[in-house]
């Protein structure tokens, strides 16, 4: 377990390196190319229904959008999306009919308004507090299980055009898309990276893990 814990920790590590020697002038570049006023009337039309008019959804099942990197945004819509006949990477009937009719450039504009816009963040559960914080700091060398904060930083943030913010998110959110990783229900995660980890945690340590997200910032 030792060896898979490091083999995997140097894969997190490794990857992360090749992404920012592949792309030196990726992260912001969706933000860049992008028309955010567009993008928030599309929002409006669109996608405020369920994840508010500025990213703040006020409904747990919807994940807020709010500060999330554009980047991100960005891919996953192109991954709920069909593309020339060939099934969505990410499969969701509502989100896929959402972006069917949006061009590439509607979802850059798209991912860069609520990029801009400033996440409304949840709190941890206290129960969640001591459990948890080893684990996205430390992770747990004899099981295999990396830090979270190896990719998603200290404070959740993530990294842009790479890992995702999760600090702030709602703990419902964040315990159900670990859990579609785990069962391989969701597998949009390149090198799967986020399987391989979710893999390794039980249902307590997910619950746990998202509760404490949910209060970082």
């Amino acid at each position: 377990m030792i060896l898979r814990f490091i083999a995997l920790s140097l894969a997190l590590v490794i990857a992360a390196a090749v992404q920012a020697a592949d792309k030196p002038a990726t992260a912001g570049t969706t933000a860049a190319k992008a028309d955010a006023a567009k993008g928030q009337q599309i929002a409006a039309q669109i996608c405020a229904a369920c994840h508010g008019p500025d990213g703040n959804s006020a409904v747990a099942a919807n994940p807020k959008l709010a500060g999330q990197h554009a980047d991100y945004l960005y891919k996953q819509l192109k991954n709920f999306k069909t593309d020339g006949g060939k099934p969505a990477e990410r499969s969701n009937p509502i989100m896929g009919g959402m972006v069917a009719a949006l061009s590439d450039q509607d979802m850059k504009n798209v991912a860069a308004w609520y990029a801009s816009q400033a996440q409304k963040s949840e709190q941890a559960k206290a129960r969640a507090i001591e459990a948890a914080q080893k684990l996205y700091r430390a992770g747990d060398a004899a099981r295999g299980l990396p830090a979270c904060a190896a990719c998603h930083g200290p404070a959740g943030a993530g990294i842009p055009a790479q890992y995702p913010r999760i600090g702030g998110q709602f703990s419902e959110y964040t315990e159900a898309q670990l859990i579609a990783f785990r069962d391989s229900s969701r597998a949009n995660d390149p090198n799967k990276m986020m399987r391989a980890i979710a893999a390794t945690m039980s249902s307590a340590e997910i619950k746990a893990i998202a509760d404490y997200v949910a209060g970082l910032r």
